[in-house]
């Protein structure tokens, strides 16, 4: 009888260290501790994008300000990252990633980086969730039947109270496990994606799902947080023929608005 030999688990950057590199980008093996499902955990694919365009970028490269990334197939085994810039102005700088597996495209990612222009319009309206627990009272989520990537690379809390009402919501606190050895906007990428959909809760249980796009709006130029954790909520406001369109939104510590974003998930169930 053969036996399986099980790698260990592997961190972002340690997976970022076995790379090989490209002329416009790097090649490496996903993890199958980063797997979820059929392809690699979307903050994973993301942050490896977003760090090869930030490398392609330069040292003079803004602040990450947007992200628009498409989920279009799967990754899992050898893949590809390549950027490439599109166009470097006056204020911001767009550069285009892609990951590929055996040719072809499985995400396809637009970055937005910009510095701070004078601007006289000041607007701010999105609180944190009234009610929240805070973090030293959180309960921690039992991850045991959750998948592998959160398992291995997550800390997570309940941020809300236990509710019987089941609502197209989730609240999380979350944290990267190796957060302290990631930089600022690579660790947010990779935790910012780490919530099921918010419409979860009124699936059946293990009905499958897959994220198709996501828009991420950074809303400062320097996210920063307490011991790493994140407060972050997914909402479903609509629902129908196997399409969800949900919002989501993370907070740090202090409650302080740090990204507003959309996503555009298939149901299958």
């Amino acid at each position: 009888r053969g036996i399986r030999l099980v790698s260990s688990p592997a961190s972002f950057t340690e997976s970022l260290a076995r790379a090989t590199p490209l002329a416009d980008g790097i090649s490496l093996t996903v993890p199958e501790d980063w797997q979820q499902g059929r392809t690699a955990y979307g903050g994973f694919s993301t942050a490896l994008a977003l760090t090869t365009a930030t490398r392609i970028g330069g040292e003079a490269l803004p602040p990450l300000r947007s992200a628009q990334v498409s989920f279009v197939g799967p990754l899992f085994g050898e893949i590809e990252v390549r950027a490439r810039l599109l166009r470097r102005g006056k204020n911001a700088t767009w550069i285009a990633a892609e990951i590929t597996r055996e040719g072809q495209v499985g995400l396809a990612a637009t970055f937005v980086f910009m510095g701070p222009v004078e601007s006289a319009l000041h607007l701010n309206s999105r609180p944190a969730p009234a009610g929240l627990i805070p973090i030293n009272q959180a309960l921690t989520f039992e991850t045991t039947n959750a998948p592998v990537f959160m398992r291995e690379h997550f800390d997570i809390r309940f941020a809300m109270p236990r509710d019987d009402e089941k609502r197209p919501e989730i609240c999380w606190w979350v944290r990267a496990k190796e957060h302290a050895a990631l930089d600022a906007m690579t660790g947010l990428m990779l935790v910012a994606d780490a919530l099921p959909p918010g419409v979860m809760p009124l699936l059946a249980a293990k009905s499958p799902v897959s994220s198709m796009t996501w828009q991420a709006n950074l809303l400062t130029a320097a996210p920063a947080t307490s011991d790493g954790w994140w407060l972050m909520r997914s909402a479903g406001d609509y629902a129908e023929s196997g399409c969800s369109s949900q919002v989501m939104e993370l907070w740090n510590a202090l409650g302080e608005p740090v990204l507003a974003g959309m996503q555009s998930v298939a149901l299958f169930g």
